[in-house]
């Protein structure tokens, strides 16, 4: 067996056993507590620049396949469990996590406490970590995790964008046969999506809401936007620190009023801003699949899917903007919007995979916002 260490900015440093890829990464030392989809958890965008550590104990049980990644490839720094299992049993098995992660050159440890992690994170908060099965010395690893960059002012979404505009056709799972595509007939509705790091399951309920979906890069102008006519933009979710994706948050305010807009995760966040309130960082973040949310109306609760380090400032909220969604955990903000443009969004997933599909209705909103905007639009 290969060792392997890892060791936080703040001095702690635990040892185990490598498995993945051999190397060395730095990264923001989180937790996740969903107790499966670590394959979809492996490839969404959201944890680029993060080292992810699983709170549940065996991880890799039912193996890796090609159908439920959620991208083109894993985009976390490295991967943390208490144990991997060597022998997946799942008739959609395709390889071993193990072996997954030696293929896309993802770095991983198992054998540690990660209990001990998890609540050393939650005190301290999360920080940066040196990952390695190179080094393992304590010293020469702590000072180089005090030396990696924060992920506070990174733009990380340039790194998991696509390059150029795609059309999305496939739709929602069927059990009997595969993925669907979206009939040509029932789609109704012309949606422009921003890749900031999209999750591929956002895509697939959207079309089977009856959406014609074109993905766009992150840095497409709202003027380009614009002349594809579309019915509604989505404002996807993605990775890090909201604060400096600038160029974002400008062609969100140029959108503003002139095509209804749904934001969820990082596209919240951007919206908020654009919106002239700010976001600040968590102390540890909220990621997994048991978080409780109630509705403004004070009645519903949803249990919901969560990845995010940021959050939005409730002092910085401006009058015109409603609190529809509150973390019931921390009363952190999970969803506003405008009361006079067309325009709102999630802190959390809706879209799950994995997770509850508690809030899956928030895709019929956005249809039913962009119904009332073409009917008004006719009138006029």
């Amino acid at each position: 067996m290969i060792k392997a260490a890892l060791a936080l900015a703040d001095g702690r440093v635990f040892y185990g056993r490598a498995f993945g890829a051999s190397g060395e990464i730095s990264g923001e030392v989180v937790f996740n507590t969903s107790m499966s989809g670590y394959q979809e958890i492996l490839t969404d965008p959201s944890y680029r620049g993060e080292i992810v550590t699983m709170t549940y104990p065996l991880i890799g049980n039912y193996g890796i396949n090609m159908e439920d990644v959620e991208s083109w490839q894993p985009h976390l720094a490295g991967f943390v469990v208490k144990e991997a299992s060597d022998f997946p049993s799942n008739w959609r098995s395709e390889m071993s996590l193990d072996a997954y992660l030696k293929e896309n050159g993802i770095v991983g440890i198992q054998g540690i406490d990660t209990r001990a992690l998890v609540r050393h994170i939650r005190d301290k908060g999360a920080q940066t970590g040196i990952l390695s099965t190179l080094d393992l010395d304590a010293d020469s690893l702590v000072a180089k995790a005090r030396k990696a960059p924060s992920i506070v002012g990174q733009d990380l979404v340039r790194e998991v964008t696509c390059k150029e505009p795609y059309h999305w056709t496939e739709g929602p799972w069927d059990l009997e046969n595969g993925y669907e595509g979206g009939s040509d007939a029932a789609l109704r509705y012309k949606v422009v999506a921003y890749d900031f790091g999209i999750k591929r399951n956002i895509l697939r309920n959207l079309v089977a809401c009856g959406c014609d979906v074109t993905v766009v890069p992150a840095t497409t102008s709202a003027a380009e936007v614009l002349a594809m006519q579309p019915d509604g933009v989505f404002l996807s979710n993605g990775p890090g620190d909201p604060e400096p994706i600038v160029y974002a948050q400008e062609n969100i305010r140029a959108l503003l009023g002139k095509v209804p807009l749904f934001g969820i995760c990082l596209g919240h966040q951007l919206l908020s801003i654009a919106l002239g309130g700010k976001t600040f960082k968590l102390k540890f973040g909220h990621r997994g699949g048991n978080q409780p949310v109630q509705r403004g109306d004070g009645h519903n609760v949803e249990i919901t899917a969560q990845n995010h380090g940021f959050a939005v400032a409730p002092d910085s909220i401006p009058d015109q903007v409603a609190v529809t969604h509150t973390n019931l955990n921390d009363d952190t903000i999970e969803g506003v919007c405008h009361m006079q443009m067309p325009a709102f969004s999630v802190q959390y997933h809706p879209e799950a995979s994995p997770g509850p599909h508690d809030a899956r209705y928030l895709f019929d909103e956005f249809i039913k916002l962009m119904e009332n905007w073409k009917k008004r639009a006719e009138k006029n």
